[in-house]
């Protein structure tokens, strides 16, 4: 064999992020239901701030992302010096990996949590813990049972995806509180806006009290504007400050900072989109019961379904017979649970598409 550049060790000990499917069969309507993408796009307003940037494509954008990072300040009371825009919450995540972890260090995360987290954490060649979950929820004692003074990130998604399931506050506080202050509790909120429960809190409170916060979103979600990979963080002032260091000087495009300014703007588009989800959320999760499948409870944009395994009623015969149809949803086998799809609430046409065909392949 010939010499070449061989990866650092452990990189090819990583499994590879395989987003889900996008594709229908050819001449069959498709129904995109497997990216918790939002059924309503983005706003009108971003999308005239995204056109309006033709005359400018030769220039290089705000490597400070100002514009955008003022939006969400003034959106949300926030500090603008303590917000850091990535391309995606991915790049924010990995940023707090690359900034945060070294080789040999430990990071836990929940069983079903988010596969970008191991992925990250081994790409530092720090070594990834996993937490075990309780009823599909991450379970705050398992984390705290397995810190030990190697853990330098805590990864919690909340609410978490796949699963739909959340911590209240009370729980994240309590986690927080048995965590090393030398340790930092990562919140990925990237589907918080969804969520309506008095008991929730997306991690701005915590931030602004604690030295080892940082809560993470996204664009890509309610927004509406995935495409264009726009993710945010607020953290305290020297958490930033390390980051910024390793950030690329223009990781964000031009199109992603004004389109993301204008869409953290229209709040009335927003409103209407987590409307549009308080409808359907419930009566996609009702049809899918009816049709005798379990379904988790879930905050978010999504439900997890799981199927029997018999009688050729499983998950992948259930995803197959979808597929045909124009339908694509997401497997879980990478999460460890091979028996379940999510499902993401589209429209109103793709959410009576989706649950008529369950309820025909149940009834086959």
């Amino acid at each position: 064999m010939s010499a070449r550049p061989v990866p650092k060790s452990g990189i090819l000990d990583i499994s590879a992020y395989v987003p889900g499917k996008s594709a229908a069969p050819e001449g069959v309507k498709l129904a995109k239901l497997s990216s918790n993408e939002s059924p309503l796009g983005p706003s009108p307003k971003a999308i005239e701030a995204f056109a309006g940037l033709a005359s400018t494509l030769a220039l290089y954008p705000d490597g400070s992302s100002t514009k955008l990072r003022s939006a969400i300040a003034s959106r949300y009371g926030l500090d603008a010096q303590r917000i850091i825009c990535g391309a995606g919450s991915d790049e924010i995540l990995q940023m707090i990996a690359t900034t945060f972890l070294a080789p040999g260090d430990e990071a836990i995360y929940s069983q079903y949590g988010f596969l970008v987290y191991k992925i990250i954490i081994m790409g530092a060649g720090a070594v990834p813990v996993i937490a075990p979950d309780t009823d599909l929820t991450a379970n705050v004692d398992a984390f705290l049972e397995r810190v030990t003074e190697r853990t330098k990130v805590v990864f919690l998604a909340n609410p978490n995806n796949p699963t739909g399931t959340y911590l209240p506050f009370d729980e994240v506080k309590r986690l927080h509180a048995g965590l090393p202050k030398t340790c930092l509790l990562v919140l990925d909120a990237a589907y918080a806006e969804y969520v309506r429960r008095n008991d929730y809190e997306a991690g701005v409170e915590l931030v602004a009290s604690s030295e080892n916060v940082i809560m993470c979103r996204t664009f890509s979600k309610v927004y509406g504007l995935a495409a264009l990979r726009i993710g945010w963080a607020y953290g305290p002032a020297g958490v930033i400050d390390a980051m910024n260091r390793i950030r690329g000087a223009f990781n964000l495009n031009a199109a992603a900072i004004v389109a993301g300014a204008a869409a953290m703007a229209d709040v009335e588009h927003i409103d209407r989109a987590v409307a549009h989800n308080d409808v359907w959320l419930p009566r996609v999760a009702a049809a899918l019961s009816a049709a005798g499948l379990e379904v988790t409870p879930s905050v978010g944009n999504f439900l997890l379904v799981h199927f029997p395994g018999t009688d050729g009623k499983g998950a992948p015969e259930a995803d197959a017979f979808l597929t045909e149809r124009g339908i694509i949803v997401r497997r879980m086998d990478a999460y460890g649970l091979p028996r379940a799809l999510r499902i993401t609430i589209g429209t109103d046409e793709e959410n009576d598409r989706v649950t008529t065909a369950i309820a025909e392949f149940m009834d086959r």
